[in-house]
């Protein structure tokens, strides 16, 4: 079993050493210059310019919306226009500003879309459609502008050719490929295991016109930003340059082409535009087109949670309800990172003067000092901080609360930076009513650092480092310069502030480093485990924890000791038999640890046939959610044989009567001096079946698991001919068997026989319900507007009688006038989805094999 995905870890790895080769040559273009000067020249942007910007950012975003629009026609899928809207705003505010477009905006998708009824399938094949729509919109407006204006390519990007022309030429063809395979290309196509056909003609136009509007707009946001009238400079220059860079940003891995895209813009313009004006109008864009969009999205976050449940403001909150207990601690993370983020790069940046002199009339030098050093030491803080939150951690929430008040008063007490502060407080509003999306009472010390996570945390920090090296380049660094205090000590404020920002940071890493292994190797239960796994399943209300004495299961406990999870690992899979068992406290966090568990291991995580009453857990943890069936529970309070309707079924019981037949129940302690008889008995069943044992969903015959409880016997002349093991519910909630077998010489009918037998004793006994078990397929609907899963499975089910008698089941059990209650898999999706399908069936089949024989 692998422990890391080595090919993500690589891309990363690829994408810092870009990172670091940029800022490289970043500083070397602008070495010359002073940071004064960009200052000055972002001061000196006129107001009108900003609000054309502010103004071509929307156009922008209601473009992006409208891929999501798209998408949705592509899978025949309707929702309100709102929720469109609402999912592809903060998608893209939140992947364009920290990239990783599929991690995030596809993360985001999935939570919204799931919450709103669509199908992993369905999701999938939305992300796709959108990144075909982003990047046909990037190859057509990039193909013009290149064949119409190709500029020369800079050395740094290595392309083999000194004119954009062929690039230009290239890429129009594949633009025209794509809309010749729309027209004429109707079959449907494979990708490893997943299914897709191509759009419609139609449909690809649109997406052209919305991807190329996208990018127009994006680029004219830049532009209206740029000085005007600008000698030589037209506007598909300036595209040309600008794409250029967007494109090479993009295949860097570097979170949001950070410093990739402005060294290559830089170089592109630098014979047009002065390096320090291109500088702040680098600035301002990503302020305007990147920050602004997210902090709208962090806004709209914030007023959610604080109008939650104010009748006034209901049919507002009703709106975006339904995802938030999934995405809000997903988006708090986010705001957090950003958060650390500002603090540190404000710590790397000199305080104005107007303001240090104000605050040096209120508060002594000691303060301001400390201020500075206490706030870069928050944003580092902020930054660890803010996995924990996308975790749910309780501890992470009540940290993260504290640093972002410390942060606010830093900012303050440092230099007057309301602006900041401002900031922080918005996500500090936001995450005070979200206190009850933050369950977790797992250690800080135990969560898992993805490399993506790494990566947008060392390019937070090399970017506040290199930010502040380019503002004091001019400044004589020396040992006496760590213990200058002053007012305008601004350079010694920032290395002591990087030292200590960095410190934490390593200090992080080297205990991830060098703490003890925590991933066993996850082994069958020995004998103690499953003394502890009897006596949770005593205590527990439901039947099937019976499934955790048989078969070679592996355990999951909570810490106490009072809940577990039974699963079994198969392929790269780590697969749970049904919902936590146990206490009700301990399963959000046990599930939480068994899908840190998976994490580890590099497996993926199923939980198989989950009740519907535990979804909202599943959704947290980011997992998609197919209904497999439906499972068929009798009330036996007012169970009866009389009336019309039950007349089958006394007959049924007459008959197998009539043959000599009675019932009795075995005592668990008389259970091993029956076995001989019982073994017999199943020996000629599975003989007659055809069949094998199962050893996962269903019990198989085993001497010990069949002494642990009652068994229900039918006998015919004193002879057992047919048998079935009591799953008995703790407070006698619920009665159920598992292993039914009977004999040739049993009369026909002795399952209805037993089954009516056990449900009479059962009421006799006070219990509440009998569980018939689940019929798989059962109760999926085939409507046009039904996710694909549930169409193919509703089909199964009505047309595939020679492969399983699906139909046959759900109506044997139907005669009981069962409630029927529906069962799920939770699992990843996307194109995982058909692998998880396999190792789950291979598991509960009891092979590959097993899956298409008996």
């Amino acid at each position: 079993m692998i422990l890391v995905n080595w090919r993500k870890t690589a891309a990363v790895v690829a994408g810092l050493a870009i990172f670091a080769v940029a800022l490289f040559a970043l500083r070397h273009e602008l070495r010359i210059y002073d940071f004064r000067q960009v200052r000055a020249d972002l001061a000196n942007v006129p107001i009108g310019d900003l609000f054309r910007a502010i103004g071509l950012t929307v156009c922008g975003y209601l473009a992006l919306i409208l891929y999501d629009s798209l998408a949705l026609r592509y899978v025949k899928r309707t929702l309100p226009p709102q929720r469109v809207a609402f999912a592809g705003f903060v998608g893209y505010a939140f992947s364009n500003a920290l990239g990783f477009p599929l991690l995030l905006g596809g993360g985001l998708r999935y939570r919204f879309y799931n919450a709103w009824g669509l199908s992993t399938a369905e999701i999938a094949m939305i992300v796709g459609f959108n990144s075909v729509t982003f990047w046909i919109g990037v190859l057509l407006v990039g193909g013009v502008a290149f064949v119409l204006e190709p500029v020369a390519t800079p050395a740094m990007i290595g392309l083999p050719v000194s004119s954009l022309y062929p690039l230009g030429v290239a890429l129009l063809l594949v633009v025209a490929s794509y809309l010749f395979a729309t027209a004429f290309f109707r079959k449907t196509l494979r990708v490893r295991d997943w299914e897709f056909s191509l759009p419609t003609p139609g449909l690809a136009l649109s997406q052209i016109a919305v991807s190329s509007a996208d990018w127009l707009f994006a680029g004219s946001v830049m532009w209206a930003l740029l000085p005007m009238n600008t000698p030589g400079l037209t506007f598909l220059i300036f595209m040309s340059s600008f794409l250029l860079a967007q494109i090479s940003g993009m295949v860097s891995h570097v979170p949001g082409g950070l410093g990739v895209f402005d060294v290559i813009f830089l170089a592109l313009m630098k014979t047009y535009v002065p390096p320090t004006v291109l500088v702040s109008t680098l600035i301002l864009f990503r302020a305007v087109y990147y920050l602004l969009p997210l902090a709208v999205a962090a806004a709209l976050l914030a007023t959610h949670e604080v109008i939650r449940g104010r009748s006034m403001f209901a049919r507002v909150a009703r709106t975006a309800g339904t995802w938030v207990p999934g995405v809000a601690p997903v988006l708090l993370s986010l705001t957090t990172f950003i958060g650390g983020t500002i603090l540190l790069i404000s710590g790397a940046t000199p305080a104005l003067p107007s303001r240090m002199r104000l605050l040096s009339t209120l508060v002594p030098l000691a303060v301001i000092e400390s201020s500075h050093f206490i706030a870069s030491l928050t944003g580092a803080l902020l930054l660890v901080l803010s996995r924990g939150l996308g975790r749910r951690l309780d501890a992470a929430w009540w940290l993260t609360v504290g640093a972002l008040t410390v942060g606010i008063i830093s900012s303050l007490l440092k230099g007057v930076d309301f602006e900041e502060a401002l900031v922080l407080a918005l996500i500090l509003a936001a995450l005070v009513p979200a206190r009850r999306h933050f369950y977790r009472r797992a250690s800080l010390t135990s969560e898992i650092f993805t490399p993506a996570w790494t990566s947008m945390t060392i390019v937070a920090l090399g970017t506040s480092v290199w930010l502040g090296f380019f503002v004091y380049q001019h400044v004589n660094y020396s040992t006496d310069l760590w213990w200058h205090f002053a007012l305008r000590g601004d350079a010694p404020r920032f290395l002591r502030a990087t030292v200590g920002a960095t410190a934490i940071l390593l200090l992080v890493a080297v205990q991830r480093l060098l703490r003890p292994a925590e991933i066993p190797d996850p082994t069958v239960a020995d004998a103690w485990a499953r003394t502890k796994v009897k006596a949770v399943v005593r205590a527990s209300p439901d039947t099937s924890a019976n499934l955790a004495l048989v078969g070679r299961k592996s355990f999951l406990f909570a810490e106490n000791g009072n809940a577990f999870i039974m699963y079994r690992m198969y392929g790269n899979s780590f697969i749970a038999m049904g919902d936590p068992i146990g206490e009700p406290r301990e399963r959000q966090e046990l599930a939480w640890r068994f899908r840190e568990l998976a994490d580890r291991h590099g497996a993926s995580t199923v939980f198989y046939q989950v009740r519907m009453h535990n979804l909202p857990l599943y959704l947290d943890l980011g997992l998609s959610l197919m209904k497999l069936g439906e499972e068929a529970r009798v009330g036996l309070t007012d169970f009866s044989l009389d009336g019309g309707a039950r007349k089958g079924l006394r007959r049924a019981l007459k008959s197998v009567e009539q043959e000599e037949c009675t019932f009795e129940i075995i005592a668990e302690a008389d259970v091993p001096a029956a076995l001989p008889q019982l073994r017999a008995v199943s020996d000629e069943w599975l003989a007659a079946k055809n069949t094998r044992e199962k050893a996962f969903s269903i019990g198989y015959f085993d001497d010990a698991y069949l002494s642990d409880a009652p068994v229900a016997v039918a006998k015919r002349r004193g002879e057992i001919v047919a048998f079935a093991n009591l799953w008995q519910g703790a407070r006698k909630e619920e009665l159920s068997v598992d292993l039914m077998r009977y004999s040739r010489g049993a009369p026909d009918g002795v399952m209805d026989y037993l089954f009516i037998q056990l449900m009479l004793w059962g009421q006799a006994e006070g219990y509440g319900h009998f569980n018939l078990g689940m019929a798989p397929l059962s109760g999926l609907e085939n409507r046009q507007l039904a996710p694909v899963w549930s169409r193919v499975g509703a089909l199964l089910f009505r047309h595939a009688e020679n492969f399983y008698n699906f139909q046959g089941l759900r109506a044997y059990k139907e005669k009981f006038d069962p409630v029927w209650e529906p069962r799920y898999l939770a699992s990843p999706g996307g194109l995982a989805l058909p692998r998880i399908l396999t190792n789950v069936s291979a598991l509960v089949s009891g092979s590959l094999k097993g899956v298409v024989s008996k």
